[in-house]
């Protein structure tokens, strides 16, 4: 009995010792942080002791991004099961930290998309607490996001704690209003966007592919194209978003290589599906299969695009502080030089907060919103590259977070729709034969079923002509007439994640400002009184 009962204690304080290892090796890495600034900068006066501080946190902020944010580049390739878990961790650590490291950009901007005014802030010292103030708010929000499960912008986080920082310190004015109301504007526009293109995306494939009765000669022809397509679009995206800080590119350069890029894997990914289309089977999961090497490809180039720009939502702040009292000249500049050693931990920060807080978002995303296959986790790859590179040239802010998680919305409402129009069809054809005939109905079914979709909605047709010529309502039962008037509804994307998603997307920036000003009301009282 005593046995049994330590049996069931161990199971229960296990979860315990799993998050306390996970936070034992999170405060490690910021203490060697500290340790490591302390070794890189002269700490003997106060203004160097604010780079510690700001490193400790930035190293925090750092691993937030990586528990949250990058679960919408390798989200949606676990749930479709083209990347274990483990196999998703380890590509993304690596890529985003060598998106960091490689093309993070040696610039960056001290105030995030302009949201204040620095010819506002009254001192450098001011400066330096608004940045210390926002570094942490949005820490802190995207810590509090992760615990939830909810997927949340961290621009959006960074952006609303240097608003509420700024604010609290010189006022309203200090604030660019028609900055906050582009950023308020991307709430609706990067899910809408990302909802539609992933959706049509889908029912491109469905048309091509799954809607059709040979499904291993259509995947023939149709998934080389779509690879193709993949590669042109990933290939433009990387020179737009991944690249951009080693060398400049402008769209034409970039659809150009993004083009020359499609048409070689195009030539070379068309003999290996024609191989590999010989060992499917005819059904989706053969199909699927073709899907899986595409995928984790995607996987590792969204996650060297994220490191290589959102590194920057971590360092970005704590370079301007590290400018700033480095100089000793008390200026506040519109950029900062990034040292490498601050994008070295940016980028390890972002690895480690992915290692070990990262897979519950993940699972949200990838699994926990509604199921994905492969064909599905593909349209939203697509979705998340051709929206921001569209809302790039259209000069629209938008988020990533907001644009794949509103592509998962899109795909899975989508498949709600088709249920719904297909369990219509299938009322429709019993509702048009002879009550009690069900010989009929189910050989009319069988044949239904094996059918492309044009030829579907010939057959629908023809059968409510030949109802209308031949048979008589009064034979039909009253349950099949009524319910050819039903409209079904599949709930195939859950309700309770959607809304949980969206509050916290609307709450990001008022929370991380809200934050941010007690924040720094809480410095500036802890340095001046």
């Amino acid at each position: 009995m005593e046995l049994t009962h330590l049996n069931e204690l161990e199971k229960a304080t296990k979860k315990g010792r799993v998050q306390l290892f996970r936070l034992g090796i999170g405060l490690l890495f910021i203490i060697g942080v500290m340790l490591y600034t302390v070794v890189r900068v002269d700490v003997t006066h106060g203004g160097s002791l604010f780079i510690v501080i700001a490193a400790m946190i930035g190293g925090y902020m750092a691993m937030n991004i990586g528990a949250n944010d990058v679960a919408n580049n390798v989200g949606p390739a676990v749930g479709s099961r083209a990347l274990t878990l483990g196999g998703a961790l380890i590509i993304a650590a690596i890529f985003e930290a060598a998106g960091a490291i490689i093309a993070g950009g040696e610039v960056v901007g001290t105030i995030r998309s302009g949201i204040i005014d620095p010819n506002l802030i009254g001192s450098a010292d001011t400066f330096v607490w608004i940045m210390m103030a926002a570094l942490l708010a949005a820490a802190v929000w995207l810590n509090i996001a992760t615990a939830m499960g909810a997927p949340v912008s961290t621009t959006h986080s960074i952006v609303g704690a240097v608003l509420g920082a700024g604010i609290a310190s010189s006022g309203v004015g200090i604030a660019d209003w028609e900055s906050v109301a582009k950023i308020v504007a991307s709430w609706v526009i990067s899910p809408l966007m990302g909802g539609a293109i992933g959706a049509g995306f889908l029912y491109l494939i469905k048309r091509s592919i799954t809607y059709r009765t040979d499904l291993v000669a259509s995947s023939r022809q149709a998934v080389p194209y779509l690879v193709a397509a993949m590669a042109f679009a990933f290939g433009t995206y990387l020179m737009l978003k991944g690249l951009n800080r080693i060398w400049t590119v402008n769209i034409l350069q970039a659809l150009g290589v993004g083009t020359v890029l499609a048409i070689l894997v195009f030539r070379g990914a068309r003999p290996i599906i024609e191989r590999q289309a010989r060992r499917i089977g005819n059904s989706k999961e053969g199909v699927n299969q073709l899907f899986t090497v595409p995928l984790i490809f995607a996987a590792a180039l969204l996650s060297f695009a994220h490191g290589s720009n959102d590194v920057a939502n971590a360092v970005g702040p704590l370079a301007a502080i590290v400018e700033v009292v480095s100089s000793g000249t008390g200026e506040i500049t519109a950029a900062a030089p990034i040292p490498m050693w601050v994008m070295i931990v940016g980028a390890l920060g972002i690895a480690i907060g992915l290692g070990l807080f990262g897979p519950k978002v993940i699972r949200t995303v990838g699994s926990e919103i509604t199921e994905l296959d492969q064909m599905r986790a593909y349209c939203i790859a697509m979705a998340a590259t051709l929206t921001v590179i569209l809302a790039s040239q259209l000069g629209l802010p938008v988020s990533t977070t907001h644009v794949a998680v509103g592509a998962v919305f899109g795909v899975g409402f989508l498949r709600e729709y088709l249920k719904s129009q297909y369990a219509r069809m299938l009322e429709t054809i019993k509702a048009h034969h002879p009550e009690g005939d069900q010989a009929a109905i189910d050989a009319f079914l069988a044949k239904f079923a094996k059918a492309s979709i044009d030829e579907k909605g010939r057959m629908l047709r023809e059968l409510k002509r030949k109802s209308k010529r031949s048979m008589d309502p009064a034979h039909f039962s009253k349950l099949e007439r009524q319910s050819l008037r039903k409209v079904y509804r599949h709930e195939l994307v859950k309700r309770s994640q959607v809304l949980k998603i969206v509050a916290a997307w609307v709450v990001t920036v008022p929370a991380s400002a809200l934050m941010a000003a007690m924040l720094f009301f809480t410095i500036k009282g802890m340095l001046t009184g």
